[in-house]
């Protein structure tokens, strides 16, 4: 385990115990590494209409997009849980569908395979989006 990948999963722990989800009463962080060290978190964001609600991934992706650091993204770790039980899963947290189709955007503009590191119960695992989104719909594929 990088030191860097195990306070990246870390973070998204910490953000997802921040996440509003009085609907589900499941927390959602995730935390994104920038080229420069930095990290940015984010945590969902549920509403009762529920089709209006941001998931952890989204709300990062887009706070490092309005602090024109959308290119500077490297890595990506997700946790999430139950409330009092965030990280604790027998399984890895998986971003969901459009997630994985907002990560590929990044992934083209920054053209890397970015990892996204999924924690659960004893640390995390490490996927590639080209292994969670294998046939994405991307820029090249409106040309």
């Amino acid at each position: 385990m990088s030191v860097t990948t195990t306070r990246l999963v870390q973070a998204a722990i910490d953000a997802a115990k921040t996440a509003y989800a009085p609907y589900s009463n499941f927390h959602v962080g995730a935390a994104l590494l920038l080229d420069n060290g930095q990290i940015v978190t984010g945590s969902n964001f549920e509403n009762a209409s529920y089709g209006m609600t941001l998931c952890a991934e989204t709300v990062a992706i887009s706070k490092a997009n309005s602090d024109g650091q959308l290119r500077a993204i490297r890595e990506i770790a997700v946790a999430g849980g139950l409330v009092g039980q965030i990280g604790t899963g027998a399984g890895p947290i998986m971003p969901c569908g459009r997630c994985r189709q907002i990560i590929k955007e990044v992934a083209d503009l920054t053209q890397s395979d970015i990892p996204v590191h999924c924690a659960h119960a004893t640390g995390y695992t490490t996927f590639h989006l080209s292994e969670l989104l294998p046939h994405g719909f991307g820029p090249a594929s409106l040309k």
